[in-house]
């Protein structure tokens, strides 16, 4: 777990834990392919969907490749290949609309605290938890209508994959929070002090407070997460190219081509999340006509 955050090391120990608890504590070589299918279906009992079981697996697996290649084992991975039945339920996490939106950023300015700071930055930048949680003051660029968020690693926090590097544009929401963060607690170069230090991020923490104030101001199923499929929608509906929607949000771009030069500049990319704020005055009879007349 080398250079890994807790987080990371919780989740491996977990897993472990689960193995053991289910088919014992035995040397890796005597598991079958019988004791993974055993272990398959004591996590559909316990209720986990389909994503976190395969999570769950791909964890157990990893960490017995790793045992078996350092210590030079001579057994096969008895959880590789686990057949993984149709029907287990799944957990999509639902995009939060438009209206819930802008009625939590607004009450994110009449609160103006860190917890608001953090789903303000969120709800108008797409970021992961994680990624806005370890962020430092400094990563934190205001210049006039190109501000930005300059996401890169940290000792402390990891990203996600090589594609999480990047620029993000700060409008909206949030803009107003990345001001209100710079302007408080000058000691401190984290963005977040009361979730992040040196010694690492609790993201955790941070996400187990901020859906249970949300729950009281989004809909059903929504939490800090959703924020982020809202944003994907949201750049659909204003009919932006795949390709900045992917450059924005950090997620993975086909083909050969996206690994080739820098990728669209801030200001590109501050056009398009500039269009997510631009609405278009109702026609009623007076403004046709008071436009006719013009």
């Amino acid at each position: 777990s080398a250079g890994k955050d807790k987080t990371f090391v919780r989740g491996a120990h977990r897993n472990v834990g689960y193995v053991i608890k289910v088919l014992g504590d035995h040397p890796l070589s005597s598991y079958s392919t019988v004791d993974a299918a055993k272990f398959r279906d004591w996590l559909i009992d316990q209720g986990m969907a389909r994503d976190t079981i395969k999570r769950v697996f791909g964890s157990i697996r990893s960490i017995i490749n790793l045992a078996i290649k350092e210590q030079g084992l001579g057994c096969s991975n008895a959880f590789s290949g686990t057949f993984m039945p149709d029907g287990l339920p799944v957990t999509k996490r639902q995009p939060i609309p438009i209206d819930d939106i802008r009625k939590i950023q607004q009450k994110c300015r009449d609160e103006d605290d860190e917890l608001r700071w953090i789903i303000a930055v969120l709800s108008d930048t797409g970021m992961r938890l994680g990624e806005a949680i370890g962020l430092l003051k400094s990563d934190i660029v205001l210049d006039g209508d190109n501000s930005y968020i300059n996401l890169k690693p940290h000792p402390w926090r990891r990203l996600k994959t090589p594609g999480s590097k990047r620029q993000i544009p700060l409008v909206g929401a949030s803009l107003w929070a990345a001001k209100r963060v710079l302007k408080q607690s000058p000691d401190t170069p984290f963005a977040i002090p009361k979730y992040c230090s040196d010694e690492g991020h609790k993201t955790n923490s941070a996400s187990a407070a901020l859906n249970k104030w949300l729950r009281n101001h989004a809909p059903e199923g929504c939490v800090v997460h959703s924020f982020r499929h809202s944003m994907r929608d949201r750049l659909r509906a204003v009919e932006c190219p795949t390709e900045i929607i992917d450059q924005i949000g950090g997620w993975s771009t086909a083909g050969v081509g996206s690994s080739y030069g820098n990728g669209y500049s801030i200001e590109v990319l501050g056009r398009w999340i500039n269009k997510l704020f631009i609405t278009k005055e109702p026609q009623t009879a007076q403004n046709i006509l008071l436009n006719g007349q013009n």
